[in-house]
């Protein structure tokens, strides 16, 4: 989250490193973005301190990062970086509305009867609906490179709108796939499991042997 926070600061300057495209911060632009928060208050939680404004023209919206969420924020984790408060975020522009009793494909519990800030459908398919936190749990788990619609396995086009409305996806591989999560499917089995034993030297041998 602090990583973030210094790409949602307003009016932070990004400051070109290298070829490759690295931005570094400044301290000094660091402490007049501090030093402008303090005097700006979170519309969420009332405390000052408030770094991100509304990217949308002439509002004045400011709020914390960690409170985003709660008070109905949208911010892209994606370049440039936006951030929007509850009028001006972004909606899905999907003409659909579940049926009754649809469930989450994720925690399998009932979503909303309409599309809202915690409500979400696939654009692609326009039936596969899903909690905005059951499928920012799914994105945190499977990264960029997994991340699919949980129905219609749909990846460009989900994707997009996932980081239109906010939801984080890390660039890396699934979280399943580290740790060597997989390394017992490489070991041989080296243990006779047959009630007699046929081998002439007899288990402990044939454990050797393989």
């Amino acid at each position: 989250m602090a990583f973030f926070l210094q790409f949602f600061a307003s009016n932070l300057p990004h400051h070109p490193v290298d070829r490759v495209g690295h931005r570094a911060f400044l301290p000094r632009d660091i402490l007049d973005v501090v030093s402008r928060a303090a005097q700006k208050s979170c519309f969420i939680c009332g405390q000052s301190g408030a770094t991100i404004t509304c990217c949308e023209t002439d509002c004045d919206l400011s709020f914390h990062l960690p409170c985003a969420k709660q008070g109905g924020c949208v911010t892209q984790f994606s370049r440039p970086y936006r951030s929007f408060c509850p009028t001006h975020r972004p909606e899905q522009a999907v003409e659909v509305t579940p049926e009754p009793g649809t469930e989450c494909l994720i925690c399998m519990e009932p979503v909303e009867e309409r599309k809202t800030f915690n409500t979400m459908v696939c654009p692609a398919c326009k039936n596969a609906w899903f909690h905005r936190d059951c499928i920012q749990g799914q994105a945190l788990h499977a990264g960029f490179l997994s991340l699919r619609c949980p129905l219609c396995r749909d990846n460009n086009t989900f994707v997009k709108s996932l980081f239109t409305m906010g939801i984080q996806i890390p660039f890396r591989p699934p979280s399943w796939e580290g740790g060597n999560a997989f390394a017992e499917q490489g070991d041989r089995h080296r243990y006779c499991d047959a009630r007699e034993c046929l081998f002439p030297g007899g288990r402990e041998e044939a454990e050797l042997e393989g």
